[in-house]
């Protein structure tokens, strides 16, 4: 079977596709016939050796694709079954149960960056009905992340305020479904192009971050005073201070991205005064999954899905991905 491999140390140049022996469903697994993948940030780090992983590794955290073979015991699936990964295949429900990424597609183990793949039926869910194999591709990672911020870890409920960061596959996802729970959207991008973008997809106010700075501020005002509910954190330190400006008294923050860096200085003392909540949210379990896919049928979303690339351009498709061409999700159709 075809597959790509990361090849030390890393590095687009690096990412080779390779042909390798096809996986076989043990007791227990489900072999799937993986149909699509998309991009993460997660996967570029895996991929330019920002996260250290054994030669040959195939990345890819999302994956979807049809069931065809089963191992002995397996229950939830049969052979046929549509079916999309799971981030963290041992969090099955509960608060997190993290021990580390030793389990996650792509960086603890091989992913699904491949024509096959064999794993624990415990790792998958089903897909949304009515959803393409390229469009349940892009819910693994971002969808669940932004989920998870915004109903599992806050409850954004009808006209509330939430604020989304740029336009990459979490924060287009975090618009989406803060617009189906009828809440208020503040969204945030360098781009004039790609805020008409988000205009389109339903967003209420626009602030140009590039154009005003202290857009926390500016997003403060747009409430009338009150603050916003909600803030879907990408960046980190480097915009952790504006996200505070921005929130209510006892306001929330998810912080799911350190696109700015993975240190630096926090105005605690600001938190502090607005009594707010910052929660790490690193993707989700299988049935916050389970419950995202009810709440995408019951509501009809869609993905946002900016480019498609075949598994052997898949070094186009991380090229892509670093030059910030994209809006919503880039996939690869496997």
């Amino acid at each position: 079977m075809k597959v790509a491999a990361v090849k030390k140390p890393g590095g687009l140049e690096n990412l080779k596709i390779e042909d390798r022996p096809e996986p076989k469903a043990g007791p227990g697994q489900i072999l799937v016939r993986v149909k699509a993948s998309s991009l993460n940030y997660h996967d570029l780090a895996v991929v330019m050796g920002m996260i250290p992983t054994p030669d040959g590794r195939i990345p890819m955290s999302d994956g979807a694709g049809e069931v065809v073979a089963v191992g002995d015991g397996v229950s939830r699936f049969k052979t046929g079954d549509k079916v999309l990964s799971t981030f963290f295949p041992d969090w099955h429900s509960g608060g997190p149960q993290l021990t580390g990424f030793q389990s996650v597609p792509g960086d603890g183990a091989d992913g699904f960056g491949a024509e096959l793949v064999a794993a624990s039926e415990h790792a998958f869910t089903r897909m949304p009905e009515g959803y393409s194999f390229v469009e349940a591709a892009t819910l693994t990672c971002a969808a669940l992340t932004a989920w998870r911020g915004m109903f599992v870890e806050n409850t954004v409920k009808p006209g509330d305020w939430v604020l989304t960061q740029g336009t990459g596959g979490v924060s287009v996802f975090a618009l989406q479904f803060a617009k189906a729970a009828g809440a208020r959207v503040i969204a945030t991008s360098s781009s004039d192009e790609k805020l008409s973008k988000l205009k389109e997809l339903g967003a209420d106010h626009l602030i140009n971050y590039k154009e005003t700075p202290a857009w926390g501020k500016k997003a403060y005002e747009l409430t009338g005073g009150r603050g916003v509910d909600e803030v879907v954190e990408i960046g980190g330190p480097g915009t952790m201070a504006q996200s505070i400006s921005a929130i209510r008294v006892g306001g929330h923050i998810s912080l799911i991205g350190v696109l700015t860096g993975v240190s630096g200085e926090v105005p605690t003392a600001a938190l502090f005064g607005k009594n707010g909540t910052v929660s790490g949210i690193t993707v989700g379990s299988r049935k916050h999954q389970e419950d995202m896919i009810d709440a995408i049928e019951a509501n009809g979303i869609k993905p946002v899905i900016s480019d498609h690339f075949a598994l052997d351009d898949i070094a186009g498709a991380f090229a892509h991905q670093v030059a910030q061409k994209h809006f919503g999700k880039i996939v690869l159709d496997i």
